[in-house]
């Protein structure tokens, strides 16, 4: 599925995960408010509250109240084995039949990254 293709709250939980997993937001860290992502993001406050409840569901992120919503300890190591499956379960297998369809050499295409 293309990201446009995805919901939008889906595609902003996307990008507050990838935020954590690059290191931009560490365990203990504050995240932005509802209303300042939301800005940033040219996106409805009710949206961003959405994508951030998944990951309070998932307990990624605790809430303050009163003070606002951190990434919660352990988070980035469970968040970094949760999406390792999903990409190992959903991506690779798609990935490994177009590999295969074009008759590529995956070694080769991983040595070729590294230059």
């Amino acid at each position: 599925m293309a990201e446009n293709d995805r919901p939008v709250y889906l595609q902003l939980r996307d990008r507050i995960a990838d935020a954590i997993l690059d290191g931009r937001y560490r365990d203990g860290d504050m995240l932005p408010s509802v209303r300042a992502f939301a800005a940033e993001q040219g996106a409805n406050p009710l949206t961003v509250a959405k994508a951030y409840q998944l990951f309070q569901d998932d307990a990624l992120v605790v809430v303050r109240r009163g003070v606002g919503m951190f990434v919660a300890d352990g988070a980035t190591a469970r968040l970094r084995a949760s999406e390792r499956q999903a990409f190992l379960t959903e991506e690779w297998p798609r990935i490994r039949r177009t590999i295969d369809r074009l008759g590529l050499n995956a070694a080769s295409l991983l040595d070729r990254a590294d230059a």
